[in-house]
């Protein structure tokens, strides 16, 4: 019996990592399919030879993607080609952390922005530079490549985020050798084909990267409605100083959150955001 690391899933059967770095194609023992527990990519485990016998607990667990034990989220948000969007942005961070995964904003494809379109996003970004790694990449001039490769040093990290914004090409200008299948963005639908099919974890410098599918659907079931200014680390520090212990920063009277975002300290467009989240998981949690 040997211990190991889970790295691909495809057709049933698990590629496991072992700790003398040799892969071995596995399936999971009969017993999990009865105790409706799945192995997943990023599972430490135990095997032999044919079978996964045991799984180890998970410090976390991904769902869209399908991954666990992850240390590091790194967000790719696209600036063009598709557009960039805060209130995309803004989904994803609450996902991330409300999976305790550290979330790091990785924003390419910085070459194809007009000068002014550039220091546009730079304002943003600044912003959210305050709470998370934020790089700006382009592919085809390789700003930000060696910022990621210390950002992702020595951690398991995912690649998640935007359709189209270039997740599998940037795993290829970090690492040539990789040659992930990529698609041209649709002139007509302004967004990337997708093109990774599974999920599987590669070697990159002394840690792991994963390219993961795209996300399709975004919701927020696993969220209780006023643990949301919970996920937001620019209201938190704040929300000490509200007239109300429970202040859900909306209609609340003396809301310290309200008054920096008049005082333009945090981000109107990140607030308004914040409120509509709010109403999207009111409206779907039930009502007794």
């Amino acid at each position: 019996m040997e211990k190991g690391r889970i790295i691909k899933l495809i057709g049933g059967w698990y590629t496991v990592a072992g700790c003398d770095g040799k892969r071995r194609d596995v399936k999971p023992l009969g017993i999990f399919r009865y105790q409706n527990e799945r192995p997943k990519v990023g599972d430490i485990v135990s095997f032999d030879d044919e079978s996964i016998l045991s799984v180890e607990t998970r410090t976390n667990d991904l769902v869209r993607p399908s991954i666990c034990n992850v240390d590091q989220v790194l967000l790719i948000m696209s600036a063009k080609r598709p557009e960039f969007s805060l209130q995309l942005l803004d989904r994803f961070l609450i996902l991330i952390l409300n999976s305790r995964i550290t979330p790091a904003i990785i924003i390419t494809k910085t070459d194809l922005m007009t000068k002014d379109e550039r220091e546009t996003l730079e304002k943003t970004a600044e912003y959210y530079r305050s709470f998370f790694p934020t790089v700006f990449v382009s592919n085809k001039t390789n700003e930000g490549l060696e910022e990621i490769k210390k950002l992702t040093k020595g951690k398991t990290n995912v690649l998640a985020g935007q359709t189209g914004a270039g997740k599998s090409s940037l795993l290829n200008s970090l690492n040539p050798t990789l040659e992930l299948k990529t698609d041209d963005i649709s002139e007509a639908l302004g967004r990337g084909k997708h093109t990774t099919r599974h999920v599987e974890l590669i070697e990159f410098g002394d840690g792991w990267i994963a390219d993961t599918p795209g996300f399709s659907k975004l919701d927020f079931i696993d969220i209780e409605p006023d643990s949301l200014q919970n996920l937001y680390p620019d209201f938190v520090n704040l929300s000490e100083g509200c007239r109300f212990s429970g202040c859900r920063h909306l209609k609340e009277p003396d809301c310290k959150v309200k008054e920096a975002v008049e005082a333009g300290s945090i981000l109107k467009e990140r607030y308004d955001n914040y409120c509509r989240f709010y109403a999207e998981i009111k409206a779907i949690k039930p009502k007794y």
